[in-house]
């Protein structure tokens, strides 16, 4: 059932989602789905040798799943635009978790919009920042 204009208020927050433990078969598979086949994201003497601890998940994993949570939400076809601001690295091992909250609610040519601010966090550390912005039906 979609989510409607009038259903939606500065502050909701919906349920929040926990993906994790990150293994490393997660990121192999996201790097070949989305083409970034960098080894710093998967072999770990690679990785080591620049100066990681291990491998790092690609900074679009958590990108994607925060939007999707989003979208799953409001609907892919009603996103308007995203901006990202990662914060900091994730690794495999790592457990996100992934929420927000509508920060504003408006009517903007001719649509009726909100904006959200969706945080990625592994425990209290906020590793990726979005703000987006979705189109709402009455």
């Amino acid at each position: 059932m979609p989510v409607l204009w009038s259903d939606v208020e500065p502050g909701k927050e919906p349920e929040p989602i926990v993906v994790g433990p990150l293994t490393r078969t997660d990121v192999v598979r996201y790097q070949g789905a989305s083409g970034d086949m960098n080894p710093i994201h998967h072999d770990e003497p690679f990785a080591t040798d620049a100066g990681y601890p291990a491998p790092l998940v690609v900074g679009m994993f958590p990108a994607g799943v925060l939007n999707t949570w989003a979208t799953n939400w409001l609907g892919p076809e009603n996103i308007r635009r995203t901006r990202v601001r990662w914060r900091a690295q994730v690794w495999p091992g790592d457990t996100l978790t992934f929420g927000g909250t509508v920060t504003n609610k408006y009517e903007e040519a001719g649509e009726k919009r909100v904006d959200l601010e969706l945080v990625c966090q592994r425990g209290d550390d906020v590793v990726l920042q979005v703000w987006s912005t979705f189109s709402m039906g009455e």
